[in-house]
């Protein structure tokens, strides 16, 4: 099975299983889901759903059922809101599902508004692609009877792990006020491999990647009626690419992810839906570059500090934010290829 308890290992990584659920889990998984409650961040899912904002999150209809919000592709600020990554919606015959939520509570009220201005279908299903904020501070606008949680197996963890840390982080930026109402609220829907979950009529495809890549809990939802691909921070586009996972991982993880049987592709940041696979080329040649750059340098004897500047400074201009994040990128770069 794709569903258990977080804490426990997770299954084989090379059993390729796959769920097909149709109904709201968290009905049939009460006795986890009461587990998982126990040490869901700062309170109880029960008084998670405040008032819905007035003014809808914009979205934009990418192909029949299938909704996208396009987030700033700019650093979070106060006046954003956090509104920086990418949000989708998907709506069948019975329900809906959302996936990521937009990087405050404010995003995630627009949001639900959003939905309900799109459909009138239930939510049954609101899936995380990672643990960032970005992602998932918006989680508690849609907490409420009849929503299930779905993530990677890892999620559970890495909410439990970095949460705190991204509360503190994120006070200053973001305001007391709006940090106080943000709830982690870890996934009870668990997926190993891949799951199919059926809104009625379409079916979502989650599949989760083993391997460390942007992250340690990458998460994609493939619309198999519209082959549309909700890619999470697998797929950047326009945003430089940031490495928090691994570099090789995530370079491994390009082939297989290209495999999928998409036509296009919502990425996690970009404003804008792009074909597929062809949406990869830019992410990959940046990827490779700094790579390419880490390890030569390493080979030369370059110190770290002296390293960081010239790895992947060849991309500069084919990137926005690339001063705020590429850095980063090669210091982790660099500190993962020097032990080959």
């Amino acid at each position: 099975m794709d569903y258990y308890i977080p804490n426990e290992p997770a299954p084989g990584a090379g059993s390729q299983q796959r769920t097909v659920i149709g109904m709201p889990a968290g009905r049939r998984r009460q006795s986890v889901s009461l587990l998982v409650a126990a040490w869901i961040f700062a309170g109880a899912a029960a008084a998670l759903r405040p008032a819905v904002a007035q003014t809808p999150l914009a979205i934009q209809q990418i192909a029949d059922g299938d909704y996208a919000h396009f987030g700033l592709v700019a650093l979070t600020t106060a006046e954003n809101r956090g509104d920086t990554a990418n949000i989708g919606i998907v709506v069948g015959r019975d329900a809906a599902a959302v996936i990521d939520t937009g990087g405050s509570v404010a995003v995630g009220e627009a949001a639900l508004a959003a939905l309900r201005q799109a459909t009138g279908k239930p939510l049954r299903y609101v899936i995380n692609t990672h643990e960032h904020p970005d992602h998932v501070f918006g989680n508690a606008a849609f907490a409420g009877p009849g929503v299930t949680f779905a993530g990677h197996y890892n999620l559970a963890a890495s909410i439990r792990e970095h949460g705190p840390f991204y509360l503190h982080s994120f006070r200053d930026v973001l305001g007391e006020a709006e940090i106080d109402r943000v709830r982690l609220i870890p996934p009870t829907l668990l997926v190993n491999d891949t799951m199919e979950l059926d809104l009625g009529g379409r079916t979502l495809l989650l599949t989760a990647w083993h391997q460390a890549a942007h992250t340690d809990c990458d998460l994609t939802v493939l619309d198999e009626r519209t082959h549309t691909l909700f890619s999470g921070d697998l797929v950047f586009l326009d945003h430089v690419p940031v490495i928090d996972g691994s570099l090789k991982g995530w370079l491994d993880v390009l082939p297989r992810l290209a495999a999928l049987d998409a036509e296009r592709v919502v990425p996690g940041h970009g404003r804008r839906v792009a074909p597929w696979p062809a949406a990869l080329d830019g992410e990959r040649r940046y990827l490779l570059t700094v790579q390419a750059d880490a390890r030569r340098l390493i080979a030369s004897g370059t110190p770290l500090a002296d390293a960081v500047p010239h790895i992947g400074e060849s991309e500069r201009t084919r990137w926005r934010l690339f001063d705020d994040y590429n850095a980063r990128n090669a210091t982790a770069a660099f500190s993962e290829l020097e032990w080959e």
